[in-house]
């Protein structure tokens, strides 16, 4: 950052639903303007169009990135702080809404690093990402609703067999009870048309996939990836380079453990569930397909079962979470270098190393 062109103001801003809370300090840190606005454009144009140039601090939020957006274009400094290190303002103990704004506007002066920064997405790549994100809605919809219809029909003594959700509404009806027709019939209607409408969605995405991220084919190789997940995974980390280390990449999904260590005891801890979930999710999928019993050999596959084989509490789904973090940073490291795919290329590595050792010591 240009020390010469650092703002001489700084603002805070809370940001609420319906309203948000402005702090404004000058160069010595004194509050010199604190208001109320609309979360609204038409509310923060006002306020910030003919204010001069000043650093604004924003935590992440539904609003976030249309604001972001706005104040960058009027010449502003933005920092978008991640709420989710925040402690200092989520459990202070006396949180309102202008202590917030405050607290955002001191950390912002002081030592931007403070709030964690993140990186807000281009504009193009939100339109695209949220085409994803629509069509997780809906699938999630749809299992709300075929979750419904077994238990309606659980709770009159029959059972649907389990299968998969695209072809639900063509075998439930014949497992449906006498008396429940009328009321579950409407229900198969709403989730035969909602599956139309995610396969309508995979066409779209696999059109999207080949036409403006085609790094997505050389991902997809990797198994248990597929379209949804290589184009999910693109869009949400938009520039690879911004990652110095593909290790990084467990961490930015939240598929590593927290972290309590104290007078050298380190208890075992969830993971951190950081990041985007979808993604984050999708990855825990492909990781799944990987450890099923006849998935293809790899060292994906090989470094789960290892994992799992070591039994204890919990140890598949440890398996499962590691299996996830090594597709993220697999992905990443395919995306940065264009390398070819080898599904088992650590295998194919050290079984050379050992056997070079053996002719050597012979």
């Amino acid at each position: 950052m240009d020390k010469n062109n650092v703002p001489t103001l700084t603002a805070g801003v809370d940001l609420g639903d319906k309203q948000s809370t402005i702090c404004v300090l000058d160069a010595s840190g004194a509050t010199i303007l604190e208001e109320v606005v609309k979360t609204s454009r038409r509310g923060f144009e006002r306020f910030f169009a003919k204010r001069e140039r000043m650093r604004v601090a924003i935590e992440t939020g539904t609003h976030t990135p249309w604001i972001h957006d706005l104040l960058v274009h009027k010449g502003h400094e933005v920092i978008v702080a991640n709420a989710r290190q925040l402690e200092l303002i989520s459990k202070n103990d006396r949180k309102n809404d202008r202590n917030d704004a405050r607290l955002l506007a001191k950390l912002a002066r002081l030592d931007p690093e403070l709030l964690s920064p993140v990186q807000v997405r281009d504009p193009k790549i939100r339109e695209d990402l949220a085409q994803v994100r629509a069509r997780d809605g809906l699938v999630r919809a749809r299992a709300n609703l075929i979750n419904t219809v077994r238990g309606l029909v659980k709770s009159a003594g029959g059972r649907i067999p389990s299968g998969s959700a695209e072809r639900f509404h063509r075998v439930a009806p014949e497992h449906v009870p006498e008396g429940l027709e009328p009321s579950v019939e409407q229900l198969l209607t709403l989730i035969e048309s909602m599956t139309r409408s995610v396969e309508a969605f995979d066409e779209q995405l696999d059109r999207l996939a080949r036409t403006k991220y085609p790094v997505t084919t050389h991902l997809s190789e990797v198994h248990g990836v597929g379209t949804l997940t290589a184009l999910a995974f693109v869009l949400t980390v938009g520039e690879p380079k911004r990652f110095k280390k593909s290790r990084s990449l467990g961490a930015y999904f939240g598929l590593v453990p927290r972290q309590q260590t104290s007078c050298s005891v380190e208890p075992e801890l969830r993971i951190t569930k950081a990041g985007d979930a979808l993604v984050r999710r999708l990855l825990v999928q492909s990781a799944q397909c990987n450890l099923r019993k006849r998935a293809a050999d790899s060292d994906l596959r090989r470094h789960g079962l290892a994992i799992a084989e070591r039994g204890g509490k919990k140890a598949k789904k440890r398996a499962v979470i590691a299996v996830a973090r090594k597709i993220a940073v697999l992905l990443h490291r395919l995306w940065l270098t264009g390398e070819v795919y080898e599904p088992l290329r650590n295998s194919t590595a050290k079984h050379a190393t050992k056997a070079a050792e053996k002719r050597v010591a012979s």
